[in-house]
């Protein structure tokens, strides 16, 4: 009788589990079942949340004061202090080494050499940056990008505009991998010309690939090539503004010890203190924490006793990351960021306030070319979907923009009385670009997080690198606040009418 009660029992308890297992979930708005293909098919996803990507670190973001925080010894006034909020966002653990770079020159040179042999001429470094009149640095041209001695070591001669190429062949083929893991995609080392993954291409129909096993369809009962709406694919690798860099290079979550909000954030570099060597009493106390010139002829040292153990740039994990994890952020080399550079940071002095929100000098508006039938055109002769930008007259009708590229806003247009006339009065053009950090070239006082220079972006130079960012989807605190939930609520059961 016994094992009767108990075999009832558990065929109940079996019942109701697979009853609760078959239950689909409802909109709250209207009723519907999601993820059913009798109630039409709408799905919505289990989502985890955005995985990391690879060699990508979680910025925690928040509200720091953006700007100088060490004396302004050369009186530029170029970084006026303000207090800004930065969004969560993902950074480069380290900066892109050269071997890194060699694969992405491997791979345009494979796949758009034979009909675009440009592709990969444009993408080269430029190895020159290390000849000077006076100096015998000429092994370094032939050796620094392509000897084993240096595969991990941060590429160098590579300007804002090759910078950001990279970002786009990165976004590809870390998405082209992620279809290829999850069996979707068959992977396919012979692509061509426009035949090749592009993940804009992708997602709106012009690019299928070798097609393993697509997601199951539940409009049509098929299949089908993933979307944007499954999360399954990763925002755009770019390089991170000026504001974002700034914030992950002072890292101040390291200045919080408790769980509560006074941070104190006054740092001069990546690191407490106001000396560039390590002062914790242990067996690294005295040591270098970041590549620089210390002096006038003095880059590592003397032989026996070298302090910072690099006559130029060291390999991208030396020396001890900040509190974000992420290493040189103070010297090595200085790298770039998106903004445009403009001399004064803050426009509150012209009595109108800068946005205090991811604030970003730079934006070029562009929309995707699309047919009469509102679909985007065919692809150009490269695999990416084509854009245009935005005129004026487009932007004249909203109200949260007026222009279609804003570089000048306020600062260089009619309306600030500020004219940046490039080789006459100001070296300073629409293509000058922020780079931030100190390198192995430089002193100290460019090591601080808030000190800021610029460099043309179709130029390079033997001392500026660059290391990529990416947006971070959903919450703010990582994936365990996937849903983006501060506070959690009870909820209580609501009884349906409808079973």
């Amino acid at each position: 009788m016994k094992k009767l009660l108990k075999l009832g029992s558990l065929l109940i308890m079996t019942a109701l589990l697979f009853g609760a297992c078959g239950k689909k979930e409802r909109s709250a708005t209207t009723g519907w079942k999601y993820n059913d293909q009798k109630w039409g098919g709408f799905e919505k996803k289990d989502y985890a949340g955005q995985v990391n990507g690879p060699n990508l670190v979680l910025v925690q973001g928040g509200t720091f004061t953006m700007g100088m925080t060490d004396q302004d010894v050369i009186y530029e006034w170029n970084a006026i202090p303000r207090r800004v909020t930065v969004s969560s966002f993902y950074m480069d653990e380290t900066e892109v080494s050269n071997i890194d770079y060699r694969e992405y020159l491997y791979w345009t040179r494979k796949v758009f050499s034979e009909s675009y042999p440009e592709v990969y001429l444009n993408a080269l470094p430029d190895t020159l940056v290390w000849r000077e009149e006076l100096s015998f640095n000429e092994p370094f041209v032939e050796t620094y990008l392509r000897h084993p001695s240096y595969d991990n070591y941060p590429v160098v001669g590579v300007s804002w505009i090759q910078a950001n190429e990279y970002c786009k062949w990165r976004t590809d083929r870390v998405n082209e991998m992620i279809l290829v893991e999850k069996g979707i995609l068959n992977m396919n080392t012979e692509q061509k010309d426009e035949d090749n993954f592009n993940t804009e291409s992708y997602l709106v129909g012009q690019y299928q690939g070798d097609v393993r096993k697509n997601l199951p369809d539940l409009q049509t009962g098929g299949e089908r090539p993933v979307r944007f709406e499954d999360g399954i694919l990763l925002p755009s690798y770019r390089l991170p503004t000026e504001a974002e860099w700034e914030y992950a290079a002072l890292a101040l979550v390291g200045n919080q010890p408790t769980n509560d909000e006074r941070i104190s954030d006054r740092r001069l570099y990546p690191w407490n203190g106001n000396t560039v060597r390590f002062q914790q009493r242990n067996k690294y106390q005295g040591q270098i924490l970041a590549n620089f010139k210390r002096g006038r002829g003095d880059y590592m040292g003397m032989a026996g006793k070298l302090n910072d153990q690099a006559h130029i740039p060291a390999p991208v994990r030396t020396y001890m990351p900040n509190d974000y994890g992420l290493y040189h952020m103070a010297g090595n080399v200085n790298e770039w960021t998106m903004d445009l550079y403009r001399p004064l940071t803050s426009t509150t002095l012209r009595g109108v306030d800068d946005q205090d929100l991811n604030p970003f000098r730079g934006n070029k508006f562009q929309t995707k070319v699309l047919d009469e039938n509102g679909a985007p055109v065919e692809k150009d002769s490269l695999g990416r979907i084509r854009y245009r930008y935005v005129e004026d007259d487009e932007a004249a009708t909203r109200e949260n923009y007026k222009r279609g590229q804003v570089y000048n806003y306020l600062d260089g247009d009619k309306e600030s009385y500020v004219l940046y006339d490039y080789g006459k009065t100001t070296l300073i053009s629409d293509k000058s670009r922020v780079i931030k950090g100190g390198s192995w070239a430089d002193r100290a006082w460019w090591l601080s997080p808030g000190a800021r220079r610029f460099k043309e972006e179709d130029k390079a130079d033997r001392s500026v690198g660059f290391r990529c960012a990416m947006t971070r989807t959903g919450g703010p605190t990582g994936n365990e606040d996937a849903g983006g939930n501060h506070f959690k609520v009870k909820q209580k059961k609501v009884k349906r009418r409808y079973k």
